[in-house]
């Protein structure tokens, strides 16, 4: 192997590894509401409702930011945008951690959703830049694992740091470890060697991706937003789901959380497998039945230990998989609009499904409901792969013909 070869395969990994952390912030900073909200509630005088508010905040922009975003990321140069992402949610941050009053922090962490909507595009497509056509899948599922491992440090230090240092010292912690991860992906981030030319210079209008390319994205985003769903009601529901099973709430809190640390091995190792196997259509479907079955199981009250472990392991396999679709299907050239249309089908569910499973809850009177209507969202996931390979090979044999 050339030595300039080589050392673009170093690159990866160090490029990789800075992707990581800096990702880890922006999970950090989304805990960072939920673990310091009984002293929010205290101080801005905030219901429960408007603490989910401020919560929610951090999804709900890439509803409308996601497909302008990804035609910004198309103008100006990749560490640009993710630059303009962490800058964002290193002022939201600092906006939060200076409020007084509700208002101004709406504010703060609706800015700060904003850069991240803008952050996680640009980070999608980064790794796929470097990592298309050769370990995307395990790249993909490393690049992932940080979510969670931003979350579990936050709910270690986050609780701690504002009973010592009060809320405010939570925020602006925050928006340091942004401030950080800016100055990281600065120092390290690099575009590959064969990267196409921005879309300012390439093609100098802005444009969407060709409908033979935007429609499998756009449904890799839905089956991607129901996989993370499903997690979402599962983390949100299950507990209270246990509790009416007659298990102690601290212990349906814990057994919960489990899934969510396994989630930190499962997902990188299980990318990694799934990327030696070359088989990733085969480990979606399969994975995702199984997390169903045993979504579907749990509301039931069977077993409840087994199965949140068993739902932890399950989701690692196939959520890099997932992840690598659009890669599949997208030119360089048209990633960046084509990864906005990806993410914007993405938050459209994340950010309305929660309302269904509430719904659903409220309806039947029991969190088995709910629990049901993601194991469903799990088990959408074979019919929604079927529906992605359909388009991307019409695709192929329209580039062929």
């Amino acid at each position: 192997m050339p030595a300039g070869a080589r050392a673009n395969l170093d690159s990866r990994w160090t490029i990789l590894g800075a992707l990581f952390l800096a990702r880890t912030a922006m999970g950090f900073q989304f805990q960072s509401i939920a673990s310091t909200a009984p002293f929010l509630i205290r101080d801005l005088q905030a219901g429960y409702a408007e603490i989910g508010t401020l919560i929610g905040l951090y999804m709900l922009p890439g509803v409308l930011i996601a497909l302008p975003g990804g035609l910004f990321a198309g103008r100006f140069n990749d560490k640009s945008v993710c630059a303009a992402g962490l800058a964002l949610m290193m002022l939201g941050g600092v906006l939060i951690g200076i409020s007084h009053g509700y208002a101004l922090a709406f504010a703060g962490r609706l800015l700060s959703g904003v850069g991240a909507v803008l952050f996680s595009l640009v980070l999608t497509k980064m790794v796929t830049d470097w990592f298309a056509g050769r370990e995307i899948v395990f790249a993909m599922g490393v690049l992932l694992a940080s979510w969670p491992f931003g979350i579990a440090l936050g709910l270690l230090v986050q609780g701690t740091l504002a009973a010592a240092l009060g809320w405010q010292a939570v925020m602006h912690g925050t928006a340091g470890l942004c401030a950080l991860a800016l100055v990281l992906v600065g120092a390290v981030y690099r575009p590959p060697p064969r990267s196409v030319a921005p879309i300012a210079v390439a093609a100098p209008r802005l444009a969407l991706p060709p409908l033979a390319e935007m429609l499998p994205a756009i449904v890799a985003g839905i089956l991607w937003g129901c996989f993370n769903l499903a997690l979402v009601i599962f983390f949100s529901f299950a507990p209270s789901l246990m509790v009416e099973h007659g298990i102690a709430a601290l212990a349906a809190a814990s057994l919960t959380s489990t899934a969510l640390w396994i989630t930190m091995i499962s997902v990188p190792l299980g990318g990694y497998l799934v990327e030696r196997s070359g088989r990733p259509d085969a480990a979606i479907v399969v994975f995702c039945c199984v997390a169903g079955l045993a979504l579907a199981a749990l509301s039931l009250g069977a077993l409840p230990a087994l199965l949140c472990v068993v739902i932890g392991f399950s989701i690692g396999p196939p959520a890099g998989a997932i992840m690598a679709l659009p890669a599949r299907v997208l030119s360089p050239l048209n990633r960046p609009t084509g990864l906005g249309m990806f993410y914007t089908a993405y938050y459209t569910v994340v950010a309305f499904g929660p309302a269904l499973a509430g719904l659903a809850r409220d309806v039947s009177g029991t969190a088995a409901a709910a629990v049901l209507f993601g194991a469903a969202l799990f088990a959408a996931g074979a019919p929604l792969l079927w529906a992605f390979a359909q388009l991307a090979a019409a695709l192929q044999k329209g580039e062929g013909d």
